[in-house]
């Protein structure tokens, strides 16, 4: 199994670029299965998940195709099955969302319950509940979600329980062609969810109101397909940006969209990091300064992220103060607490929430990574700690961030892999 060693204590410095996004990449390959004609998809990351999407489309009977570096070209007129099996989707959550698309087109779907980190319930009622107000039938049996709708699936108005980011894209995609017009409310506003929209549509699909509380999707007949840009990641960016405030470091990423990043930066400034930015880049500078804690609230976009949660609590464990991290998506969130405590800091739980104490200085540790952004937090405090630090378990790592160690290198870090 794969480890990260690090050797803390240099400052970041130096510019990198956005990778594309995990979260917009994984339903906009789901999409594909509403295509009657090729597709092509370009700035794909690097990434496990991605790898793991892949397979499950080829095991569905889809064509694949990679050409150069980071493009895609998909022909989904090739499906023969229609279930997707337990060996691929219990490695990842967002496999649920081959359910909408496969069930629209096909009229039928059979999907396992998905896997993916283990950072609290996400239970998929909101997804099989939208889908059954459309006309679909659901019978949950030996661990499937089988889903049948006898012709087409019909337009209809969802509200939305609570806000979710894959219900809203599963039923926007089964929705793209079922008969007449559906519109969902209380939808989840994510740049992601935009994403998605303006890949169906270029496809031919007629989405509008995406990026808002409610969305109006009117139903085609059959989408084409067509080529696709996918947009940059901006949990990378946040989480690098973070290293460059607790290593106190220099940083600018090009290749990305600060708009999408607003909520973000806005606590990094507040750390008394300076923050400059252009269309397609974001310059931050921490040199010389320790941070200033901050105290963080999750919240749906455009509040702050639940994906970037760890990576403030381990800026705020080096910082100067006290800050307060809560975290109101998951409520198992804050496994990363436990580890970082293994390095030196003073953090405290209470309920979901964490009492940061900052320190002056961490120290390097064996610790082990428990889901993706806790990975992504042990990093961080690993790059500011006084010596060594072995991160295990690092697969999470590798499912959301495209070679990590490569790009910290670049910025100066003392970091290598190892499968010792």
């Amino acid at each position: 199994m794969d480890k990260l060693l690090i050797h803390g204590g240099a400052s970041l410095k130096g510019e990198i670029w956005a990778s594309g996004s995990k979260n917009a990449s994984l339903p906009i390959l789901a999409s594909v299965l509403l295509c009657d004609g090729t597709v092509t998809i370009s700035n794909l990351p690097e990434l496990q998940d991605v790898i793991t999407f892949k397979e499950l489309l080829v095991a569905l009977g889809v064509k694949v195709i990679a050409h150069e570096e980071a493009t895609l070209e998909v022909d989904p007129r090739c499906v023969n099955s229609l279930t997707a099996p337990y060996e691929l989707v219990r490695k990842m959550r967002a496999s649920i969302l081959v359910l909408g698309p496969m069930l629209t087109r096909y009229g039928q779907a059979n999907v396992s319950f998905p896997g993916g980190c283990a950072i609290g319930s996400r239970p998929v009622d909101l997804h099989l509940g939208g889908l059954e107000a459309m006309g679909a039938k659901i019978e949950i049996s030996d661990g499937y979600i089988r889903a049948t709708c006898a012709d087409r699936l019909a337009g209809t108005r969802i509200v939305l329980s609570s806000v979710s980011v894959g219900a809203t894209e599963n039923l926007m995609m089964a929705a793209a062609l079922a008969y007449g017009t559906t519109i969902l409310e209380n939808a989840a506003r994510e740049p992601e969810i935009l994403d998605l929209a303006n890949c169906l549509n270029r496809w031919g699909a007629k989405i509008s109101g995406a990026g808002t509380r409610k969305v109006i999707i009117e139903g085609v007949d059959r989408m084409h397909g067509g080529c696709f840009e996918v947009m940059s990641d901006r949990i990378e960016v946040g989480t690098y940006l973070a290293a460059a405030v607790a290593t106190s470091g220099k940083m600018k990423i090009s290749r990305t969209d600060p708009k999408i990043l607003e909520g973000v930066l806005k606590k990094l400034g507040e750390t008394g990091a300076e923050i400059k930015f252009g269309n397609d880049w974001i310059e931050l500078d921490a040199e010389n300064r320790r941070p200033r804690s901050v105290n963080v609230q999750t919240a749906p976009y455009p509040g702050f992220p639940t994906d970037m949660q760890a990576q403030l609590t381990a800026v705020n464990a080096v910082a100067e103060g006290i800050g307060i991290v809560e975290e109101t998506i998951f409520e198992n969130r804050l496994m990363q607490v436990q580890e970082l405590n293994r390095m030196g800091a003073k953090i405290a739980i209470s309920g979901n929430s964490a009492v940061v104490t900052g320190v002056k200085r961490l120290k390097g540790a064996r610790v082990m990574a428990s889901d993706l952004r806790a990975s992504a937090s042990l990093v961080i405090a690993a790059l500011v700690a006084e010596g060594e630090t072995l991160v295990e378990e690092i697969y999470h790592i590798d499912r959301g961030y495209e070679r990590i160690e490569e790009k910290l290198c670049l910025l100066g870090a003392k970091i290598r892999r190892s499968n010792q």
